[in-house]
């Protein structure tokens, strides 16, 4: 059985949050951070994303031992542009979160981009930053564990395949003008317990889905 190398990236955090951008005026939070943002964090690493290949791609998981509901105060723009008056809201968080990034190519570069990232890493908002370790894994191809992984929607799944957890739409790029966003259909057990066997790239030593996303350089948005 052929194995592949990879870079298993283990990102952790006391707290994070992550606003779902499909709801304007409220703020909805969503249960896992969606790729883009992985993906910016990853950009800030190797310092910005000139320095990222645009077939870039990699896998996920993610989970949170807890969560809760806070006040933060916004400072909106009315419609000229101009600051309007501040406003409290309520806002969903995660607690001790846990992000795990597979990486395929390029594995000794991306170690040293995370080892000594050219941007401070955060996960979500700017204040949330993370700590980051790396180490060299072999995964195994075929199917795997769904577990905490953030899984890409087939069309239409075999019903003895179709994954547990909530079905999201979340964005996996936006473009460097911020003008554009690629919207994909993804699966999420917020939970981290699902057993469902799922199709998948590979799996790790531990039997979990490791499942690539689509690409989320910005130069990707058509």
């Amino acid at each position: 059985m052929t194995r592949l190398e990879a870079l298993e990236v283990t990102v952790t955090a006391p707290i994070a949050s992550f606003r779902n951008p499909l709801y304007a005026g409220v703020q909805v939070a969503l249960p896992c951070p969606p790729p883009s943002t992985v993906g910016g964090m990853l950009a800030a690493a190797a310092g910005g994303w000139p320095a990222v290949d645009p077939e870039f791609r990699f896998a996920m998981a993610f989970h949170a031992r807890g969560q809760g509901v806070d006040l933060e105060t916004y400072h909106p723009l009315d419609g000229s542009g101009k600051k309007a008056d501040p406003t409290p809201r309520e806002r969903g968080f995660l607690v001790d979160v846990t992000l795990t990034v597979w990486i395929f190519d390029r594995l000794a570069e991306w170690s040293r981009r995370l080892r000594r990232p050219v941007w401070p890493l955060r996960l979500g908002r700017s204040q949330d930053l993370v700590a980051v370790a790396t180490r060299p894994v072999a995964l195994r191809p075929g199917p795997g564990r769904q577990a905490a992984a953030l899984l890409p929607e087939p069309d239409s799944p075999a019903p003895d395949q179709a994954a547990a957890g909530t079905l999201l739409r979340l964005p996996t790029a936006v473009s460097a003008h911020r003008d554009r966003t690629r919207w994909d259909a993804y699966r999420f057990d917020a939970s981290g317990t699902a057993t469902t066997i799922v199709p998948a790239d590979w799996a790790d030593e531990e039997g979990r889905a490791v499942a690539l996303l689509p690409p989320v350089h910005p130069a990707r948005i058509a």
